[in-house]
């Protein structure tokens, strides 16, 4: 089963930025697909079976960009 979602980051500032998170995400085990755009938006759809969002927003916040907390 895929889960599909857009978690709220903080840290993006700038196109590279977007560049380092999408090296934070890269390879990581499970993610089909991965988008952050300069509003800390990131669109995300992944394996439940290989991953989960607790795993992902963990990986983001170790690369500095930890989840902003629901408003």
């Amino acid at each position: 089963m895929t889960t599909e979602t857009t978690i709220q980051v903080s840290g993006i500032r700038c196109e590279r930025c977007v560049g380092r998170l999408a090296v934070a995400l890269r390879g990581h085990e499970g993610i089909e697909y991965a988008n952050a755009n300069l509003l800390g938006e990131v669109s995300l759809v992944w394996d439940d079976a290989q991953t989960s969002r607790d795993a992902i927003v963990a990986a983001l916040a170790r690369s500095g960009f930890p989840e902003l907390p629901a408003a």
